[in-house]
């Protein structure tokens, strides 16, 4: 028997789709793709007829059951990737004295493994397509966990560049963005709920690690914790284990034999074609399938927010990087300034739950990125606390100021994307999301070590991420709201108001039947349309 909420490889359903979905924002715009009805052409020449329950090869978003499962791995393996390079910082200083280098060299440690995590996002995608979100996990979590038990035996900080920056950053990679990816599959009606709270995990690693990066600093020095940290690694992989795919469901009785028209002969394509032409048509086809260049071209929505969060990782992480430093410099003892970061992360385990509750009720529907938008610049105007001095107090209020905006900007990045692209083009639009991510995560913390061999200050570092957090989010703010006026305005006139979605390859047996919301079932059975997500 096969359940409804079975399991299948999520490699077979991760880009294709038989999309018919009708989306509303708030500003009253209705985007609405071809829905594929039982009086169609195709199914009346297939001979499939249409009944109330799912479709075939449909697979039906569980929203709870198992999902809740894999919600908790993927916590885990959020606090173990995404949090990890935040907490380098705790060996900032013996990594320097080790081997002899300076602000700047050392930096790029965790910024190497902070860009390798977001720039191998094409690579994830194609063995996401391949092989599925449970085995791309779990081979994160062995390359994570090998980078780091390389790393130490290392002898240069050239050698440390490789294991911790680009084998460790890589396996992240691989475990990160799968799991985001597969529970977008297993939530659609909770969706912003499952991602709010699986954002928890950046803070429950901000929380947990520092004081076992500290407890392991002390008993074994910085060798010894990153063999240990190699091994919590491997987690990842039990992790990735219980996220199983999603199956189609299969209704009984149907034909053994498809009597459909017969495939077009392949080799003829490759007779009436060139081979360039055909090659060139191969590689640009990989290419929209694991890059979203299309949807950067054609949906302004998705471009205004790529460029936006490119330039909003600028600054972003460098604070977390060099917190601690700053608080050692002036004399604060490490295990204290190493709580500081543990206060943080206390404070987003607290505040993501409620938070993403809150932003789960219909009014925030459409609004969502006014509010990341907003969480986003108080969170960049925070960065500025820390330039009034280096006390345990005033670090203290600006950790909760930063935690609790950090929570409401992790609760909704990936809510945001979802609203933005269609979920059938998600893996692919995180991939090119990430690939700009890393240029700017790879340069901002270098940057920030070059300022302060040249100043000799610290405080210069949070003043200038200030300043590129809150530009960015700026950014956003406005662009959006003059996208939506331009919208209202062509709704209008009666003009479309976005260019036509491109063409995406169907794959009969790979569709995504959501679990609506009341009030989105009222306006499919009032359009005459199926609500259908893709995976």
């Amino acid at each position: 028997m096969t359940q409804r909420n079975g399991i299948r490889g999520a490699s077979d359903c991760s880009l294709h789709s038989e999309a018919s979905e009708v989306f509303k924002g708030a500003n009253g715009m209705e985007k609405v793709q071809e829905a594929n009805d039982g009086e169609s052409e195709e199914r009346r020449s297939g001979g499939e007829a249409r009944d109330s329950g799912p479709a075939a090869g449909a697979v039906t978003a569980p929203d709870g059951g198992w999902g809740w499962v894999v919600l908790v791995a993927t916590i885990i393996v959020l606090a173990l990737t995404l949090a990890f390079p935040s907490c380098v910082g705790i060996y900032y200083t013996d990594l320097q004295n080790e081997f002899h280098a300076s602000n700047s060299e050392t930096s790029w440690v965790p910024s190497i493994m902070t860009s390798v995590l977001h720039a191998g996002g094409p690579f994830c995608s194609v063995l996401v397509g391949r092989f599925g979100c449970r085995a791309t996990v779990m081979l994160g979590g062995v390359l994570s966990g090998l980078g780091m038990a390389a790393s130490s035996f290392t002898r240069s900080i050239t050698e440390l560049y490789i294991t911790a920056g680009v084998i460790t950053g890589l396996g992240f990679c691989f475990s990160f963005q799968p799991a985001v990816t597969i529970l977008g599959h297993y939530f659609v009606r909770r969706r912003t709920f499952a991602n709010a709270l699986s954002s928890t995990g950046t803070a429950l690693g901000l929380c947990t690690l520092p004081f076992l990066g500290n407890y392991l600093h002390t008993e074994y020095g910085w060798r010894g914790s990153f063999l240990v940290l190699g091994a919590v690694l491997l987690n990842c992989c039990v992790c990735g284990a219980v996220m199983r795919p999603l199956q189609p469901n299969r209704p009984r009785g149907q034909p053994l034999m498809n009597h459909g028209p017969p495939p077009p002969d392949e080799d003829n394509g490759w007779k009436e074609k060139g081979a360039v032409r055909t090659i060139w048509s191969c590689l640009l086809a990989t290419l929209s399938k694991h890059m979203a260049f299309d949807q950067f071209c054609n949906n302004p929505r998705y471009c205004v927010y790529a460029i936006g969060i490119t330039w909003m990782m600028l600054g972003f992480v460098v604070p977390l990087i060099y917190l601690v430093p700053y608080a050692t410099a002036h004399g604060m003892e490490q295990s204290r300034a190493a709580f500081l970061l543990s206060i943080l992360g206390i404070v987003n385990i607290v505040v993501r739950p409620p938070v993403g509750v809150l932003f789960n009720l219909p009014w925030f529907k459409g609004r969502h990125i006014y509010v990341f938008a907003f969480a986003l610049l108080v969170n960049g105007l925070s960065n500025s606390i820390c330039s009034i001095g280096p006390g345990f107090s005033v670090l203290l209020a600006y950790v909760v100021i930063y935690g609790l905006s950090m929570s409401m900007v992790g609760s909704l990045m990936f809510t945001v994307l979802m609203d933005t692209v269609e979920m059938s083009r998600f893996p692919s639009a995180l991939g090119l999301l990430a690939i700009m991510e890393s240029i700017t995560l790879l340069i901002g913390p270098p940057l920030a070590g070059v300022l302060v061999d040249r100043t000799g200050q610290y405080y210069h570092v949070f003043f200038v991420c200030s300043a590129i957090v809150a530009s960015s989010a700026l950014f956003l703010m406005v662009s959006f709201y003059l996208l939506a006026k331009k919208e209202r305005k062509a709704l209008q006139q009666g003009q479309p108001s976005t260019p036509a979605e491109a063409s995406i390859e169907v794959a009969p047996g790979c569709q995504y039947r959501s679990v609506p919301t009341e009030g989105d079932k009222d306006k499919a059975s009032a359009n005459g349309a199926e609500y259908i997500t893709s995976v």
